[in-house]
């Protein structure tokens, strides 16, 4: 039997500012528990006792492949000790400490406290009166630290569960590693090298700090009760408009009562960081975005942080960063924007909405032709074809070896869309959907950046068109800094091959990561954060499964 220490040391714990101070008392006290060896264990390691024989029971396949893979490494790592604790031996109480702390600290990362709860685990500790006990509670804890391990690398939920269209596998962790370091390592230090490496992260991080600050502080005032403010306007809803962009941060403090040219600068500020036209004027869809209080973009924020731990990848010295709800395709290299471009992306509705995953560029098609997908060939042009052959006259009929048909040699009533053994083709030229050049990173999901002669639909402020494929208004500039590695004069050598009017492929000498996200919260490279429309509720989601999962939200409960 092991008696529960009475006699407790001093002992601080060093809890985060405004983190879990609730368990503070009861962490001091659990710390201080020493919990001595069992008969016959010989130093500060045990035989296979009681202790070890609780241990080793409590090691199971866990109910999925990755709860199995947790499991085999904590029994790899245990056998190598000869059962010997890490977190429940007389020499053990720093790395306790640490582990508590870090639990506690967890909803900083905006993970869900329930999933670690310090305080269940400080009851535990208090509750120990013998080896089996205390070999249940060492598993126990090496399964939270696991867990929280597993949960700040790669996120707690994952992503395709939540959304289909998710196609991203959030990295794998190596339990086996993350073990062997707690032989000479602090728990703190292990857990920080997890983290996502992406400054955004640390920038996330910060800015959910300031959100729930000023949720705590009161929010940001009186919302502004006004259809359309303009310069040159007085009243109280000017100094209403004035007094919540000083609260936001956008204005400096002022007591000019009329809509002046600083408050006209202040919401230009804030349209640009909400992916609003930049007029200066606060119309209705600027005012809705400036009355969106700092709960609604503290939930955006901890979207963001979980999305960031499944991209716990590296991205590439130069990558493609497509963020689908700012409308924009970025050249990244070395976390500066080489590129920007303006884009279009899929329709709202399901299955014309792009899909989030990563992938290779490994070539360009200057020239390209378009084979319309098989799902929109049923949609809109089987029918059509049913009843005329003929119809779409400017579209070639390919059979699978890629030879163009003659469709009087075809009855089309006899097939379906996922009979039918043909391709519809639109071959390169001004009125192909595909414009001058298209962009492959080849993928199951058929998704590809391009050109449209459709540049009309640039000017809208949404954006979400397209079939699923990504369309760019400036493709031609994107070329050429992809091309600028490996030709001379890429300007020149890409007109060249599109005034032949040859369809040709150009392999990129060094492939380019392409990263499809969909970020509603994120910052510029000066930490000022943006704020985008959840365009396929996708952020809502997992908003919803984060919070089923135990995220707390202030002044929403659980």
């Amino acid at each position: 039997m092991i008696r529960r220490c009475l006699s407790l040391p001093p002992l601080a714990v060093p809890l985060p500012a405004g983190a879990c101070r609730r368990f503070a008392l009861p962490v001091a006290l659990a710390l201080g528990v020493m919990l001595p060896p069992g008969p016959g264990a010989a130093g500060g390691g045990l035989g296979v006792t009681a202790f070890g024989q609780a241990v080793a029971e409590a090691l199971a396949p866990g109910d999925d492949a990755a709860e199995a893979r947790l499991e085999t490494a904590l029994a790899a790592f245990y056998r190598a000790r000869r059962f010997a604790p890490v977190w429940t031996g007389p020499a053990d109480a720093e790395r306790r400490q640490a582990l508590l702390a870090a639990l506690a600290r967890a909803p900083e990362h905006g993970l869900p406290a329930r999933r670690y709860d310090p305080q269940a685990l400080v009851a535990a500790f208090r509750a120990v009166t013998s080896e089996r006990d205390r070999g249940m509670l060492e598993l126990h804890s090496s399964r939270l630290f696991l867990r929280l391990a597993r949960d700040l690398h790669a996120g707690v939920l994952e992503p395709g569960s939540v959304d289909g269209n998710i196609r991203r596998s959030p990295p794998e962790l190596d339990a086996a590693a993350v073990l062997a370091r707690l032989e000479t390592e602090s728990p703190a230090a292990i857990l920080r090298d997890l983290l996502p490496t992406a400054p955004e992260y640390n920038r996330l991080m910060r800015a959910r700090m300031d959100l729930v600050r000023q949720i705590e502080a009161g929010g940001w005032g009186p919302e502004v009760r006004a259809g359309r403010l303009a310069p040159g306007d007085v009243g109280a809803q000017v100094l209403a408009l004035r007094d919540r962009l000083i609260a936001m941060g956008w204005l400096q403090r002022s007591a000019a009562a009329d809509y002046d040219a600083t408050l006209q600068m202040a919401v230009q500020r804030f349209q640009m960081a909400h992916g609003i036209a930049p007029d200066g004027i606060a119309g209705p869809e600027t005012l809705r975005a400036i009355n969106i209080g700092p709960e609604a973009r503290l939930q955006s924020v901890l979207v963001a942080l979980e999305r960031e731990r499944w991209m716990n990848i590296p991205r590439g010295e130069r990558h493609i960063w497509v963020n689908l709800t700012d409308f924009s395709s970025r050249i990244v290299d070395r976390d500066r924007i080489t590129l920007e471009t303006v884009s279009i992306i899929g329709e709202a509705r399901r299955e014309l909405q792009t899909y989030e995953f990563s992938e290779l560029m490994t070539y360009m098609e200057i020239n390209p032709d378009w084979t319309i997908p098989r799902g929109m060939v049923g949609r809109g042009y089987l029918a059509a074809l049913q009843a005329n052959p003929h119809a779409y006259s400017h579209l070639q009929l390919v059979d699978g070896r890629g030879r163009v048909v003659s469709r009087d040699t075809v009855d089309f009533t006899a097939y379906s869309a996922r009979t039918l053994p043909f391709n519809l083709r639109q071959a390169p030229g001004p009125r192909n959907p595909l414009g001058k050049v298209k962009f492959m990173f080849p993928n199951p999901h058929a998704i590809y950046l391009h050109d449209t002669p459709d540049r009309h639909l640039f000017g809208r402020d949404m954006r979400a068109l397209s079939n699923g494929c990504i369309r760019l208004q400036d493709p031609e500039a994107f070329a050429h800094v992809l091309l600028a590695r490996q030709v001379e004069d890429p300007e020149a050598h890409f007109d060249r091959i599109w005034r032949s009017g040859r369809q040709t492929r150009v392999y990129l000498d060094d492939p380019v990561p392409v990263h499809l996200v969909y970020r509603t919260a994120f910052t510029d490279l000066r930490g000022q954060m943006n704020y985008r429309a959840d365009v396929y509720g996708r952020d809502a989601k997992i908003l919803d499964a984060l919070r089923r999962a135990g995220l707390e939200l202030p002044g929403a409960g659980t």
